[in-house]
């Protein structure tokens, strides 16, 4: 069962959400954000997952550290990237299982 929408919960943080949704409109913050669903990882584990260059990857990362969506750690020569915020990691998961490749699976089913 779906749990009811709180229409006047959600007006009063809509612009905080559509800022959030604005901000992860971006393949790659998304995929970035997909990436550090599994925890804490630095620049290269980023790369190395999401297949994107590095320049790119950090450019991508500073627009996320800004928003306070991502906070940065360093450790030596590396940094090390985590999710700030758990409401986050909740719309991240939710559109890996909307959008992930079980679901695409199940669609090239349905078209047959």
């Amino acid at each position: 069962m779906t749990k009811p929408v709180a229409i006047k919960e959600l007006k009063e943080n809509a612009d905080d959400v559509s800022a959030l949704l604005k901000t992860m409109s971006h393949s790659n913050r998304l995929l970035i954000a997909c990436a550090l669903t599994a925890g804490e990882k630095n620049v290269s584990e980023i790369e190395d997952e999401i297949k994107v260059p590095q320049p790119h990857l950090s450019r991508e990362l500073g627009r996320l550290r800004d928003a306070g969506l991502v906070t940065a750690r360093r450790a030596s020569k590396n940094v090390y990237y985590k999710l700030s915020d758990q409401r986050l990691s909740n719309l991240i998961a939710a559109l890996c299982d909307a959008f992930g490749s079980k679901t695409q699976q199940s669609r090239k089913g349905d078209r047959s």
